[in-house]
């Protein structure tokens, strides 16, 4: 697409990132639209939650504006919209069903969806359950991008009615997630939000192999964890670690977790931006199992586990030379693949695609959605 385009985006939020991982998959994304010379604007709405907890308040990559209500938005912001060459819409956003209804009447360019949690998406929209997206809305969309590729693609246009579904996966940005130089503190570390699914794998491949080795040294990083978890105490425990402290986090373990949750699993092709910043560091990786993993990793890449025996014996084992040949590897192909300068390519690569017409909003049926 060789001229600059005006892009407004509206998701979950791009000021905080926390206990949600969508600010830091819109920075990267928006901050190489930006060096390719298009024009952002991201809307978001005004919470407390993420208010108080905000780490990027003024963006030098996109124009960042906040909203209270649907009604704000549609006054404050209208005339944007329809002039805008693109729209994007994130999963999870307040009041999507409104907002989406309100946009795929004004919108005069392309119309979006950004699914950051396509299996979870999927699953509330099949039961009528989901407050940011109804499945007659789907076909609204000029393109609906997912986090999640392979056959839930297709699964997207056979059952809902996408007229055209695309990955566009999390990214990493290598000017700000790279080794460091930090000496090595911990063994095995973790980065993420507690999540009940989660739990289960993170006991398993972490917290139980920490008892095993009392003489190793163990991190948990993440926010939201219930007060009744019984930490081992060789485990140390960091409520946020703020973006701009994760290089330094994952330059600092010997290898790092990574743990995927359950609906992730079951879809597969749903890699974390976890996988892709601790890559960036020359961190090695240690994973649970799913679909399409090896698609972005091969084996001499990452290893994988699914039990305590199998984390105790890749920390025990696996030699220095194994443990950074892994690592190299993983590193180069994600600075080939995964950047957020290969997802902006990505993005407007499919918005240069032709387009269906789109259908005729029918707004009497909502309670049919």
């Amino acid at each position: 697409m060789t001229k600059a385009l005006d892009i407004v985006f509206l998701g979950l939020s791009l000021s905080s990132s926390w206990g949600n991982g969508h600010a830091t998959t819109f920075r990267g994304l928006l901050r190489a639209l930006h060096k390719l010379g298009h024009r952002i604007t991201f809307l978001e709405r005004d919470v407390p939650w993420y208010a108080h907890h905000r780490d990027l308040r003024d963006p030098d990559f996109c124009e960042l504006r906040y909203y209270d209500t649907v009604d704000e938005l549609r006054r404050n912001h209208q005339s944007d919209l329809r002039r805008a060459d693109v729209v994007v819409v994130g999963s999870f956003v307040p009041e999507g069903r409104a907002i989406i209804d309100d946009l795929a009447s004004l919108c005069t360019g392309q119309f979006c969806f950004y699914d950051i949690d396509t299996p979870v998406t999927l699953a509330r929209v099949a039961e009528d359950d989901c407050d940011y997206l109804a499945r007659r809305q789907i076909p609204y969309f000029d393109v609906y991008f997912s986090f999640t590729g392979g056959a839930t693609l297709e699964r997207l246009k056979s059952e809902f009615g996408a007229r055209s579904a695309e990955p566009l996966y999390c990214s990493v940005d290598p000017e700000r997630h790279h080794w460091t130089g930090s000496t090595i503190e911990w063994d095995l570390g973790y980065l993420g939000t507690y999540s009940p699914d989660r739990q289960q794998t993170l006991e398993a491949l972490l917290l139980e192999p920490a008892r095993r080795l009392p003489d190793r040294r163990f991190v948990v990083a993440g926010s939201q964890y219930p007060g009744d978890i019984a930490w081992p105490n060789n485990v140390i425990r960091i409520e946020h670690l703020p973006p701009a402290e994760h290089a330094d986090f994952y330059s600092r373990q010997r290898y790092t977790l990574n743990v995927t949750r359950t609906s992730m699993i079951a879809a597969g092709w749903s890699p974390s931006v976890r996988l892709f910043e601790a890559a960036a560091c020359r961190t090695p990786i240690i994973s649970d199992c799913w679909p399409g993993l090896d698609s972005f990793f091969p084996a001499s890449a990452i290893r994988t586990a699914s039990s305590a025996d199998d984390v105790t014996g890749i920390l025990l084992r696996q030699s220095d030379r194994a443990r950074l040949s892994m690592a190299k590897q993983a590193h180069s192909l994600v600075l080939t693949r995964h950047t957020g300068a290969a997802r902006a390519r990505e993005f407007t690569s499919v918005l240069r695609q032709p387009r269906q017409m789109r259908p005729v909003l029918d707004l009497n049926i909502e309670s049919a959605a």
